[in-house]
């Protein structure tokens, strides 16, 4: 502990992050795959990702307050365990509804990021923070990137629902090894409070963002560049089957790019990049990547060059996001945090919620339109980004 973080403690949490984002990340090539067996069009493939995050919502703000009530260790058991249950039901659900409210249960019990985020904070002080984020990303990132080439490996040909239930049990496994982890290895950095936190006051944290021009501009940039980003995540399976007749387990292995994109920012060029130039630049020079990426798929279409351009597109995610959520905290006072900052994750989950569907059906109407719909949504908000140059006061860091 000598730079101040409990690398004894946290190291279990990580690998605990790994394990659990690979298992969710091993279904997201299956999606566009699994769904059409039964009968889903573009846009319940695009609910079947959304319902994921519907359920989300709900998870992270009960698990946050349960866990500053029972521990985060006594949560990450819970509802690991709950994940590997309901992947288990999503292998033989008999229908396409059900397995949207499956997956909505899944992303309630998978609702743990402010949980694991908690237990960072527990186990490092403030001025190390950032760096305790950048490992927790950097576990994100790798898990992310090995979970899908797991599922498609497992995926067989595809052509039946029976091809897809080993990796999605794959995934409960994973979910059960996180469980059995975090009871024999994991500790809480801290005693919990015996009493949950309060909820989030979101109104007032409406109130308070919407009258203050940096924060203003913060939201808007995260609501729909996180809603652009996840809804080229829901199309890009459809897309390529329908350009290159890729199969679930060649879009396993193009998610290597995405995830292997976010770790090289988040490790190597994060920190300098916004000590170099501020938070505004960086914001904004991860919009302009992201645009290009989307711009340059339909236009380029080529297999090797789609798989380059997803890794770019992660890499401009992880340029933009961490860096506005980060400037966010830092604009908002002590005593506004939890209002803010609730406010924020609520906003950001119904990006993630709406615009799925969306793009699903915007796909219906033709298979380039949602790059092009994706990349003027974002071009149109990076002259935000640039305005948060003058706006916000550099960070101690910078």
């Amino acid at each position: 502990m000598a730079d101040g973080i409990d690398y004894k403690r946290m190291m279990p949490l990580m690998f605990a992050v790994f394990v659990n984002i690979a298992g969710f990340s091993l279904i997201l090539p299956l999606l566009p795959f699994y769904g059409p067996l039964f009968g889903a069009g573009p846009f319940e493939v695009a609910l079947l990702f959304a319902a994921y995050s519907l359920g989300n919502v709900f998870g992270e703000i009960y698990w946050g307050r349960q866990s500053d009530k029972h521990g985060r260790r006594a949560v990450l058991i819970v509802t690991t365990a709950g994940a590997a249950l309901t992947y288990v039901a999503f292998a033989f659900v008999p229908s396409l509804w059900l397995a949207i409210a499956v997956r909505v249960v899944n992303g309630f019990f998978g609702g743990t990021l402010s949980v694991a985020q908690g237990f960072l904070a527990d186990a490092s002080p403030p001025e190390k923070r950032a760096k305790a984020m950048g490992l927790f990303g950097s576990s994100f990132s790798v898990g992310f990137a090995f979970g899908p080439v797991i599922g498609g490996l497992l995926a067989g040909t595809g052509g039946s629902l029976a091809d897809f239930r080993a990796p999605i049990l794959a995934a409960a496994a994973l979910c059960a090894i996180t469980c059995v982890w975090s009871l024999a290895v994991l500790r809480n950095a801290k005693e919990p409070l015996g009493k949950a936190a309060p909820l989030p006051r979101y109104s007032e944290g409406l109130h308070y963002v919407t009258t203050h021009p940096t924060l203003l501009r913060l939201f808007v940039i995260s609501f729909f560049g996180i809603a652009a980003f996840a809804s080229m995540e829901a199309v890009y399976g459809l897309w390529s089957e329908a350009n290159f007749g890729w199969t679930a387990r060649d879009l396993g292995f193009a998610f290597i790019a995405i995830g292997m994109g976010g770790l090289v920012i988040q490790l190597f060029f994060l920190q300098p990049l916004v000590t170099r130039l501020g938070e505004g630049r960086v914001i904004a020079l991860g919009l302009f990547t992201l645009a290009a990426s989307m711009l340059l798929q339909p236009i380029l279409r080529e297999p090797y060059t789609a798989v380059a351009l997803m890794g770019l597109l992660m890499m401009g995610h992880s340029l933009a996001f961490p860096t506005a959520g980060a400037l966010t905290s830092r604009t908002v006072p002590v005593d506004r945090q939890g209002s803010v900052m609730g406010f924020l994750m609520a906003s950001n989950a119904f990006s993630r919620i709406v615009a799925p569907p969306t793009f699903g059906l915007i796909y219906e109407f033709g298979h380039d339109l949602p790059w092009y719909a994706g990349a003027v949504m974002i071009a149109l908000i990076v002259p935000l980004a640039l305005q948060l140059v003058a706006l916000a006061k550099p960070s101690a860091n910078g």
